[in-house]
């Protein structure tokens, strides 16, 4: 008998779900192997059997041939005596009490599926829910891991005779798709109309019907609600949802329907129609502002269920925006959204399928070629991202504004999906409901707590309030210095840097508002070495809402109050003067609200960022004059002279200087100031790498511009390419200062 020689081998990371086994039966039917698989709690168990060279080459064909979907991050081999055993095995999941496995983010409806369901012969014509082992939900239903049917969503779908068949035919592209169903054993839709009540009829047929005679339909997606209307009546669904001035999101039909609304370059093209299916931030054909978006940007998705893919049957395209009554978490229940989108819908397009966590659609846009996220969600969530420092048992709770949380496993960090600003019951409750999930479902038990160091935060107080119950230490990272961390763990970066983080406010060491710093340093500690001079902010929080009141306040500190149009300006100004209520920030979003209203911008705005956006797009383009940028050096921080500027803007507005115009220069000041306060703290810290991030990064007019100023005075500047550069974001940097706490003891 020919010598034979036997391995087992264990593999971890994202297999389950993913079409892993099949590829493993075919490999092993390819080289003549026998053995098992089986899932675990830390992804898979093989052992295999055969020929030595044929066992030898298992492992390489495994890493050139596995799924597109599958992340391996180990295999570890040893050699077993040989069985002599014949033939390969699916054996049972093992492993169920300490879950250590990766779960895949859903996934968008692949060809293979989308034909089927367009096939009149086929015997899922038409079927809403039919997946295989390459798409169909995944995150969104899964209750707990291993990753098996009954601890998904789809556990109460017992499969019928024929999808059996395909489930336990290794064969067959639905081997093992634990969510694989069919019209006679998956789930079900049904309409209502707009008082809650059952209507007879294909509801698919219904709710086009509705969405043709201009009316707005809730449909129950994958991970929430959405809102349907035709485009021409999104003014209808802005007054009923009170969402005034928001842009709204486009599903469209396909790439050419894309296409006839939005220019759109070969990366945008891979992202919409990738896998992950995320809303793409487009430049429209029309630059005009419409009821859609008062920006010349469009964000465009196209389908990615079945579901989806049959109601836009007939439509080129549709508003599609989260169905959430203002600032609270998207809907989700199906009893929950027919009472809370009353009065908002016409109708409801249903279906008895769970929705276990919620999800909203991710949102990108393509920057030089690769993916610039701005809310990283669907699509994306789970997959975790590897950092260069281990993270295990760290939970980072992030911000208040643009929430979410990282957990670290190993050197993983599991990023949250999109939450939400901790402003509301309905939205804390959804975060810490979140918490508990991820430290369930990745069997990860906490021995570190990371948080903002602003106490009022939401975030923090959970924060705090996990360390005492777990018993487990706490560190509180200033805000600025987070996100710095995270744009450097974005790009894998681990020794000192400077940091230019531009956001609208997060508390400094100083226990005063910073938010335009230039940082130097790294995961230990940081130094500040590039500021504004601080803007006071009259009536606080309200100056966010009240472009108007900064715009006074930059005026009155510029000696310029007499050209203040402010409502109510006399009362201001006696603010002011009496310090009441007046916090000074040195705050770049709140000299861009400023400035946005000094230049005759509209007030109050309607969405936090809006000032900013406008401001961005009142830039003319092709501008090369700049506002003069003064500075100074107060306790060794190099700091814009904000008066000098504001006097600067007023003088030239005076003299006749377009707002757009001025809107241009104001932006190419702030690139020679970042240039400046780089080139002051290289000659202090001899650093040249620099890390941009904060919410001020995410505009289109900036972001380049000091890309390349830097890069012409011999900076090496990074980017954000995984994470958001918002607050979103921030939790990964704090995950980060807490693995340096932890590793000084």
């Amino acid at each position: 008998m020919a010598e034979r020689s036997r391995i087992r081998l264990e593999v971890e990371g994202l297999v389950q779900g993913v079409g892993f086994r099949p590829t493993v039966h075919r490999l092993t039917t390819q080289l003549g192997l026998s053995g098992f698989i089986r899932n675990t709690s830390q992804g898979a168990e093989l052992e295999l059997e055969g020929q030595p060279d044929q066992v030898a080459q298992f492992v390489p064909l495994l890493q050139q041939q596995a799924p597109v979907l599958a992340r391996i991050r180990r295999v570890s081999t040893v050699s077993i005596p040989p069985t002599g055993e014949t033939g390969f095995h699916i054996l049972p999941s093992v492993g169920e009490t300490l879950p250590d496995t990766q779960v895949s983010p859903d996934v968008g409806i692949c060809p293979d599926c989308l034909r089927e369901m367009r096939d009149p012969n086929d015997r899922r014509y038409r079927h809403p829910f039919l997946n295989c082992t390459n798409c169909g939900p995944r995150f969104t239903i899964v209750q707990s891991v291993p990753y098996d049917r009954e601890r998904t969503a789809m556990g109460v779908f017992p499969m019928c005779e024929d999808c059996q068949g395909e489930y336990t035919d290794i064969t067959d592209r639905r081997y093992h798709a634990q969510p694989t169903c069919c019209p006679h054993c998956g789930p079900t839709l049904t309409y209502l109309d707009g008082a809650g009540q059952a209507v007879e009829g294909d509801p698919i047929r219904l709710a086009q019907t509705q969405l043709r005679q201009g009316e707005i339909v809730a449909v129950k997606g994958l991970g929430g609600f959405h809102l349907a209307c035709l485009p021409e009546h999104a003014s209808l669904l802005r007054t009923r949802k009170e969402r005034e001035g928001k842009p709204l999101a486009l599903m469209c039909a396909d790439l050419d329907a894309a296409r006839a609304l939005c220019h759109v370059s070969p990366e945008e093209e891979k992202a919409l129609n990738s896998w992950r299916r995320p809303i793409v931030l487009l430049q429209k054909r029309d630059p005009a502002p419409d009821v859609l978006s008062h920006t010349p940007e469009l964000g465009l998705m196209l389908p990615y269920t079945p579901l989806h893919d049959l109601l836009m049957e007939g439509f080129s395209a549709l508003v599609m925006t989260s169905a959430n009554p203002s600032d609270c978490p998207v809907f989700i229940r199906n009893r929950e959204a027919v009472e809370g989108l009353q009065g908002i819908a016409d109708g409801f397009l249903l279906h008895n399928r769970d929705i276990v966590t919620r999800c909203d659609d991710s949102l990108i846009r393509i920057f030089r070629g690769k993916e610039y996220p701005l809310r990283r969600s669907r699509g994306y969530v789970p997959q975790p991202l590897e950092v260069p420092v281990p993270v295990h048992g760290l939970l980072a709770c992030g911000a208040e504004q643009k929430a979410g949380f990282a957990l670290g496993k190993g050197q993983d960090v599991l990023l949250s999906q999109h939450i939400g600003d901790l402003k509301n019951m309905e939205t804390l409750e959804h975060y810490q409901t979140q918490l508990q999930h991820f430290r369930t479902l990745f069997g990860v038990a906490v021995e570190g707590l990371a948080c903002d160091l602003h106490p009022d935060y939401l975030s923090t107080q959970v924060a705090q309030q996990l360390s005492r119950e777990l018993n487990v230490p706490l560190l509180q990272v200033q805000h600025h210095h987070a996100h710095m961390l995270s744009c450097m763990a974005d790009n894998g970066l681990t020794g000192p840097c400077i940091g230019l983080i531009w956001d609208g406010t997060g508390l400094g060491t100083d226990s005063t508002i910073w938010g335009a710093e230039c940082l130097a340093g790294d995961a230990h500690g940081f130094t500040r070495l590039g500021s504004i001079s601080p803007i006071r902010l009259p009536g606080g929080d309200a100056c966010a809402r009240d472009p108007w009141r900064i715009a006074h306040s930059l005026l009155v500190e510029a000696g310029l109050e007499e050209y203040s149009t402010a409502p109510q300006a006399q009362l201001l100004t006696l603010q002011l003067n009496a310090g009441l209520n007046c916090p000074p920030a040195s705050s770049m979003g709140r000299l861009f609200d400023g400035v946005y209203a000094l230049l005759g911008g509209s007030s109050p705005v309607h969405y936090e960022g809006e000032s900013a956006i406008r401001l961005e797009h009142m830039a003319q383009a092709g501008i090369t004059q700049s506002l003069p940028v003064e500075v100074e050096t107060v306790d060794g921080v190099c700091r814009l002279i904000t008066p000098a500027l504001t006097a600067a803007l007023m003088e030239r507005k005076a003299a006749g200087d377009s707002p757009h115009l001025l809107a241009a220069q104001f932006m190419n000041a702030m690139v020679e100031l970042a240039v400046k306060q780089c080139q002051f703290a290289r000659e202090r810290t001899g650093l040249t790498r620099v890390v941009l991030s904060g919410g001020v990064f995410q505009n289109m007019y900036l972001l380049p511009c000091i890309l390349d100023a830097l890069a012409a005075q011999g900076f090496r500047a990074y980017h954000h390419s995984r994470v958001s550069p918002n607050d979103e974001g921030i939790a990964l940097g704090q995950l980060i200062a807490a693995a340096a706490r932890r590793k000084e003891g």
